[in-house]
Protein backbone atom coordinates (compact mmCIF):
# COMPACT_ATOMS: atom_id res chain seq x y z
CA UNK A 1 0.00 0.00 0.00
CA UNK A 2 1.46 3.76 -0.37
CA UNK A 3 1.11 6.47 1.69
CA UNK A 4 -1.74 8.38 -0.08
CA UNK A 5 -4.00 5.35 0.12
CA UNK A 6 -3.30 4.77 4.01
CA UNK A 7 -4.22 8.31 4.04
CA UNK A 8 -7.46 7.62 2.46
CA UNK A 9 -8.13 4.80 4.36
CA UNK A 10 -7.80 6.48 7.42
CA UNK A 11 -9.65 9.47 6.66
CA UNK A 12 -12.43 7.25 5.06
CA UNK A 13 -16.11 7.12 7.22
CA UNK A 14 -16.60 3.69 5.63
CA UNK A 15 -14.67 0.39 7.28
CA UNK A 16 -12.08 -0.82 4.80
CA UNK A 17 -10.16 -3.94 5.43
CA UNK A 18 -6.55 -3.76 5.98
CA UNK A 19 -4.48 -6.37 6.70
CA UNK A 20 -0.41 -6.60 8.49
CA UNK A 21 0.95 -9.44 7.70
CA UNK A 22 -2.14 -11.81 6.82
CA UNK A 23 -4.00 -10.29 10.43
CA UNK A 24 -6.72 -7.26 10.41
CA UNK A 25 -5.55 -4.43 11.97
CA UNK A 26 -6.85 -0.73 12.04
CA UNK A 27 -5.31 2.36 11.18
CA UNK A 28 -4.76 5.05 14.08
CA UNK A 29 -2.35 7.19 12.78
CA UNK A 30 -0.97 8.12 9.42
CA UNK A 31 3.03 9.70 8.60
CA UNK A 32 2.62 10.37 5.20
CA UNK A 33 5.99 12.39 4.91
CA UNK A 34 8.11 9.44 6.44
CA UNK A 35 6.11 6.19 5.50
CA UNK A 36 4.92 4.86 8.48
CA UNK A 37 1.54 4.30 10.14
CA UNK A 38 0.53 3.49 13.64
CA UNK A 39 -2.20 0.57 13.57
CA UNK A 40 -4.23 -1.59 16.58
CA UNK A 41 -3.43 -5.21 15.96
CA UNK A 42 -6.91 -6.84 15.31
CA UNK A 43 -9.34 -5.99 18.83
CA UNK A 44 -6.79 -4.73 21.88
CA UNK A 45 -6.27 -1.56 21.55
CA UNK A 46 -3.06 -1.43 23.43
CA UNK A 47 -1.73 -3.45 21.21
CA UNK A 48 -0.10 -0.77 18.66
CA UNK A 49 3.03 -1.24 16.16
CA UNK A 50 4.41 1.40 14.01
CA UNK A 51 4.84 0.26 11.03
CA UNK A 52 6.30 1.15 7.29
CA UNK A 53 3.07 2.11 4.81
CA UNK A 54 4.21 -0.57 2.52
CA UNK A 55 3.73 -3.62 4.94
CA UNK A 56 -0.27 -2.62 4.73
CA UNK A 57 -2.34 -4.60 2.52
CA UNK A 58 -5.89 -3.79 1.82
CA UNK A 59 -8.31 -6.36 1.46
Amino acid sequence: MDAQRAKAIFDSPEMIAVKLEGKPVWIEHVDVDNGMATVQVGSDPLDTQTVKIDRLEEK
